[in-house]
């Protein structure tokens, strides 16, 4: 089963996107922050990761650059959801694979998700 990292502090939207996800058929774990985000990579081989960009402690883009630095997150795709944040995504290409803004349109999310990674089962 594929499997997608949410970094998000708000819960009920990092609930959101897992229930759309899971509902496609996705395996997902959730992360609170960046920091907790690397924790998790530590442990749980993921395929995908969507992340928020406002987070305490270490945001989205924080996050991204530090995966994109390390050898084997290099090829991770990641996707980021944001507010008002959303065009910091859309300037700097090599550090995201998409950028969605705030709110979201799920089948949007769902399309982009697989455009970026093998099916569900794969």
């Amino acid at each position: 089963m594929s499997t997608i990292l949410v970094v998000d502090d708000e819960y009920q939207i990092s609930d959101i996107l897992a229930f759309t996800l899971e509902d496609e058929g996705y395996g997902v774990v959730k992360a609170g922050n960046g920091e907790k985000a690397l924790e998790v990579l530590d442990d749980v081989r993921v395929d995908l990761l969507i992340t928020d960009y406002m987070m305490p402690v270490m945001n989205g883009e924080e996050l991204a650059r530090k995966l994109r630095d390390l050898p084997r997150f290099k090829a991770l795709p990641i996707i980021l959801i944001s507010g008002a944040q959303a065009s910091i995504g859309r300037e700097n290409p090599g550090l995201f694979d998409g950028v969605l803004d705030k709110p979201f349109d799920p089948a949007i999310l769902i399309a982009m998700v697989r455009q970026l990674m093998p099916s569900p089962g794969g």
